[in-house]
């Protein structure tokens, strides 16, 4: 599993696609992390505050290799089965990449009132640490 999503935890529009990603990929690419464990955020050299601007995507094989925002949907849709042919006319029709940025700020800044908080963190079956941050004590 070569590439680790830190996505919110807490936000159902971003649990919802967590799940759905759980499900096209089938544990082969990804592990995943909510962003509100924060000792997977400083191992990795997340500051925090880092996080508000969206998920993120590293490399697991060449760490410094990361992608944010909507380039880390986008790096996503790039490893999934036809997901290059989509992204190429995404990238390629005019206007449509400089939208999706835009949306994905928008939704992004917008998720819990748009989309509602959980209240309780989603944790996938395939994490990185598999427990839960919010109610382990230090």
């Amino acid at each position: 599993m070569p590439y680790l999503v830190i996505y919110d935890g807490l936000c159902n529009l971003c649990t919802n696609g967590v799940k759905l990603l759980e499900q096209l990929d089938r544990g082969q690419q990804f592990r995943y992390a909510p962003m509100q464990d924060t000792a997977t955020l400083a191992q990795w050299g997340i500051p925090p505050e880092q996080m508000e601007l969206g998920m993120i995507v590293i490399d697991l094989e060449q760490p410094e290799h990361r992608w944010q925002g909507s380039a880390a949907i986008e790096q996503i849709a790039a490893l999934l089965p036809t997901g290059s042919l989509w992204l190429a006319l995404y990238r390629n029709l005019p206007g449509l990449k400089l939208l999706g940025d835009w949306g994905y700020a928008q939704i992004r800044d917008h998720r819990y009132e748009w989309f509602g908080r959980r209240d309780t963190l989603y944790l996938p079956a395939v994490c990185e640490r598999c427990r839960d941050p919010l109610t382990e004590k230090d």
